[in-house]
């Protein structure tokens, strides 16, 4: 089970942490993903981490403006969001995936239930 939280509502330039939550497996075997989703749009890739690696790769949009990390104690993922702007506002997700495509969500084999990330201009 993955649950995000950190969400919410906040000005352009801000920042917002948002953290996943992983419980009742392990996912250590797995790639552990970030994607939003904006009304209207298709769930759209963020940015990823290896468990076992902490290998990182991110969507060119966020890139040097978000940061995705692990806690290996606390069993989660976070992410970073600085900087922010109007056009990241949507829905985020977290994900877990087997799959060496981590950028492609039909790939992914869990889903938390998203949290809100609201820029206001």
């Amino acid at each position: 089970q993955l649950v995000e939280s950190g969400g919410g509502l906040v000005q352009a330039g801000g920042s917002l942490r948002l953290s996943c939550a992983a419980s009742g497996r392990t996912f250590s075997t797995y790639a552990m993903g970030w994607f939003r989703q904006a009304p209207g749009k298709e769930r759209e890739f963020v940015a990823a981490i290896i468990w076992t690696s902490s290998s990182t790769y991110y969507a060119d949009s966020v890139k040097g403006r978000f940061t995705i990390s692990r806690d290996n104690a606390k069993n989660t993922v976070n992410l970073q969001m600085n900087s922010l702007k109007p056009g990241d506002t949507a829905v985020y997700y977290c994900g877990a995936t087997r799959s060496l495509n981590y950028s492609a969500h039909r790939g992914y084999d869990y889903w938390g239930q998203g949290t809100q990330v609201t820029v206001s201009s």
